[in-house]
């Protein structure tokens, strides 16, 4: 549990900073593809292995996996209908039937179609998660963080010695 809460703390710092939205963004998109696929699977070897290979900021995806697997546990059933019907399309039996022959790909599990269907989704929609996300880091950062800033109280907390004290440590060993 305190390490979800780091990493949430930690998601807040990064809202509030100056930073890209790029990488909060991408990170909350590879958390969406992580939560809503069920664990334990090739898909998610390879996306942590696509966040430790760019620049996407991390706990942003632990953040965003932990919040969407709770989402993923009530689609479910939407997922086993989508990953049905993929499964059951017969042009592509014979292109399954080689794939699980293959040495790597049956731990993928897509033969399973509730891992099949959260895979399609959850790709589907990862870009629109991005852009979405994007936007929402924007908005953000334009109306709370600079109303916040605005008022009496953090006006107030800037002018302590604490603060100055905090700030230039904070900017000595980030």
């Amino acid at each position: 549990m305190g390490l979800i809460l780091k990493q949430i703390f930690q998601f807040i710092k990064l809202l509030n900073s100056d930073t890209e939205t790029g990488p909060l963004a991408a990170g909350l998109a590879c958390g969406f593809i992580l939560g809503m696929t069920p664990s334990f699977s090739l898909q998610t070897v390879l996306v942590i292995l696509i966040l430790f290979t760019f620049r996407i900021q991390m706990g942003a995806a632990f953040i965003g996996a932990f919040f969407f697997k709770f989402i993923a546990f009530m689609l479910d059933p939407v997922f086993h209908s989508i990953g049905s019907a993929v499964l059951e399309i017969e042009g592509m039996k014979g292109l399954y039937t080689s794939l699980y022959n293959m040495p790597i790909i049956p731990f993928t599990r897509f033969n399973n179609s509730i891992v099949m269907g959260s895979a399609v989704v959850s790709i589907l929609l990862a870009p629109f998660v991005y852009i979405l996300s994007r936007i929402l880091i924007a908005k953000y950062r334009k109306t709370v963080v600079e109303r916040f800033q605005q008022t009496k109280f953090w006006k107030a907390i800037k002018a302590t010695s604490f603060y100055k004290w905090y700030h230039s440590y904070n900017s000595l060993y980030n």
